[in-house]
């Protein structure tokens, strides 16, 4: 059936609330209902999936939907609904519980998730990990840990074809250079 999603990447089926993408937010999408799941799709794409809720007026949230959102209000991740209770990996809850007593602490974390979104959870878990390896819990020592995990191979030494091999070495002869500087 077609529904919309509130402001707040929601969509009501069923007396339930559950959470969307938070990019699928301002056009309609189509809730799919199973026995046991709800499929939320956007253009053909799935925006997203939940266990299906069969009580009233409950609400169900999947906490990477509103990550993007965090960009703009990092001060929800503390304090925001869909955050509470949140289990994240153990490498990333250890930078989570570190950065909590800095100033910037949100925002840092932020930076951390919105990381996920792009390189996955196994490769920020990794990087936040070896961060903690070195005693080191910034956001940005994070990202550069990934940064550099990310950087392509150098490339290939290619082979001089034959035809392009030197016959006679150069001579270093500054000499030349007067020589030529006169002419001109």
């Amino acid at each position: 059936m077609p529904a919309s999603i509130s402001k707040t990447c929601l969509v009501r089926f069923d007396n339930n609330k559950y959470s969307v993408a938070a990019s699928a937010v301002g056009r309609p999408v189509e809730v799919q209902a199973y026995a046991d799941r709800i499929v939320i799709r956007q253009d053909g794409r799935i925006v997203a999936e939940h266990q299906r809720s069969f009580g009233r007026g409950e609400t169900t949230y999947e906490p990477w939907h509103y990550v993007p959102v965090l960009a703009r209000k990092p001060g929800a991740f503390r304090n925001g609904a869909p955050f509470k209770d949140w289990v994240l990996p153990a490498a990333i809850e250890r930078i989570r519980r570190r950065l909590a007593s800095t100033d910037d602490g949100n925002r840092q974390m932020v930076d951390i998730l919105n990381a996920v979104l792009t390189d996955g959870l196994p490769a920020v878990e990794a990087a936040c990990a070896e961060a903690l390896g070195h005693g080191v819990h910034s956001a940005d020592v994070v990202l550069n840990i990934r940064a550099r995990q990310r950087e392509p191979a150098p490339p290939a030494n290619i082979m001089t074809p034959a035809a392009l091999t030197l016959r006679h070495a150069p001579i270093a002869d500054c000499a030349r250079y007067d020589n030529l500087r006169r002419t001109i």
